[in-house]
């Protein structure tokens, strides 16, 4: 009896532990497409992330959601690819449960040296990790002001003399281009920005426990970003509680697909534990789902999974430390010999091994370890004996990698706001973007519905949906009859 009371208890812990995340409302996603822009507007899209489930947002933002379309922006297009080259701001940031107070300034972080054209922005931590947080109700209270905070940042012409000036600034040059070329970059683009490009629009956001994330794109883009989806995958407590694991937005702008993936892995400095952050990272690559709507006809390409993408960008407090003792990094650290420390980089170690993010790129690291820091100081928690908290070895835990042949990355910086335990790390990207339709071969195409192959009836109109691929020949016909019955098929 006893034996048969364990093997209960330890079946019925997923199924505990899946409902505990769903309860955070795991499907649905902030945007600025609000309830009256979609109450108005002619055109509908449905989109779904974990659970089958659907978020009404527009096609066409035009109406209430752009607030200037006025462009002056050089467009470089690739020659012969109908192409378009943007920039891309990626930053990510453990925040160590701290709730941001109304004076944090985050213009210098995002807008300088020059504004990009979509932002993605991760935190960690930006609730308590404790377990009224895990177990109980998601606090979106600190979501929100994060939200407010990012788009009076954006937002703001407050810090157009400071633009300027940073283009203009030999001393601004001289620091980044260590590590990047971009003084002919911002001389022949950075003057040409008009005032109105300053404008950006959430397209979505989505929060998992501390894990937050959100994709901010430049108002006259808006109109042209499609299939937003969300997916969130819980790798904490028993591998499922939501206290670690990955938020994730996929999106198409225009015809190219972006995936982005927000992730806290495993913590922890005991050998060994390296490879449970490889785990995290597999499944999380095999966990995260972007499922199809049924409208999701129009888009046959739209991907499912994270490697599906186009592009990608893996962001977060991935949590690998450093593979050697305290004192040998102690006297590294004081000598400021990154690339003798990086040598022992796990992460770097685990990749080159091919044990994980195999295929991936990251950027050359010029830039100290971003944790483990004392709050309100300078000094890494380890330097000071006077510390009453646990010693942590200093490790670049927070970092930014990328996977597709649209992405080059042009700088790859940490800041250096007090505000948490970490620093927060950032970098720009050069983004081709492919303004063409995709063409498929008659011969070979495939493509995913949700109806059965023999002809619809009342009654099959009531049964499941299902994804089957069909070859070429048959999608008019499964089209078609598919039309009419959009809106008669139940929702899951």
């Amino acid at each position: 009896m006893r034996t048969e009371s364990k093997k209960t208890s330890k079946s019925s812990w997923p199924k505990l532990a899946k409902w505990l995340n769903i309860t955070s409302s795991a499907e649905k996603f902030r945007s600025d497409y609000d309830a009256a822009t979609i109450a108005t507007a002619k055109e509908r899209r449905k989109s779904c992330s974990d659970q089958d489930r659907y978020v009404d947002v527009p096609d066409d933002l035009s109406e209430g959601w752009m607030m200037d379309s006025t462009s002056g922006m050089k467009k470089k297009s690739a020659p012969g690819t109908g192409g378009l080259e943007l920039r891309m701001f990626v930053g990510t940031w453990n925040v160590g449960g701290k709730s941001p107070n109304e004076g944090l300034n985050l213009r210098n972080w995002l807008t300088c040296p020059s504004p990009a054209d979509i932002y993605v922005i991760g935190f960690q931590e930006i609730v308590p990790l404790n377990a009224g947080n895990v177990l109980g109700p998601e606090d979106s209270g600190p979501a929100a002001k994060w939200l407010a905070l990012i788009r009076e940042a954006l937002n703001t012409n407050k810090c157009d003399h400071e633009m300027s000036h940073y283009y203009t600034s030999k001393k601004c040059r001289q620091n980044f281009s260590e590590f990047l070329s971009l003084d002919e970059e911002l001389d022949n683009n950075g003057e040409n920005y008009p005032k109105s490009l300053r404008r950006y629009c959430l397209a979505a956001s989505k929060q998992m426990v501390g894990i937050f994330l959100s994709v901010w794109v430049r108002a006259d883009l808006c109109n042209h970003v499609t299939n937003l989806k969300v997916s969130s995958v819980g790798r904490g407590i028993m591998g499922y509680l939501g206290n670690k694991g990955s938020t994730s937005i996929s999106m198409t702008l225009y015809n190219t697909t972006f995936c982005f993936v927000c992730t806290h892995l495993a913590s922890g400095e005991k050998f060994g534990d390296e490879l449970r952050r490889n785990l995290d990272v597999s499944e999380i690559l095999k966990k995260t789902k972007f499922c199809h709507s049924f409208k999701s006809l129009v888009h046959p390409l739209s991907p499912e999974s994270i490697l599906e993408h186009d592009n990608i960008i893996w962001l977060g407090d991935l949590n690998y430390r450093l593979a050697a003792g305290y004192d040998d990094t102690h006297e590294l650290l004081k000598k400021n010999n990154w690339q003798a420390l990086l040598e022992k980089d796990q992460l770097r170690i685990e990749q080159k091994a091919g044990r994980v993010f195999n295929g991936w790129n990251e950027g050359n690291i010029y830039f100290a370890p971003t944790y483990k820091y004392l709050t309100n100081s300078d000094h890494y928690v380890a330097q000071s004996s006077q510390s009453k908290e646990k010693r942590r070895t200093p490790a670049w835990c927070d970092r930014i990698l990328w996977k597709g042949e649209g992405l080059n990355q042009m700088w790859y910086v940490r800041g250096e706001s007090r505000f948490s335990d970490h620093r927060p790390v950032y970098s720009l990207f050069s983004v081709q973007v492919d303004m063409k339709s995709k063409n498929i071969a008659p011969s070979t195409a495939t493509l995913p519905i949700c109806c059965p192959l023999k002809p619809l009836t009342n009654s099959s109109l009531s049964s499941t949906c299902c994804a089957t691929k069909v070859q070429a020949e048959e999608q008019l016909l499964l089209l078609t009859r598919a039309q009419s019955c959009i809106d008669t098929i139940p929702r899951f």
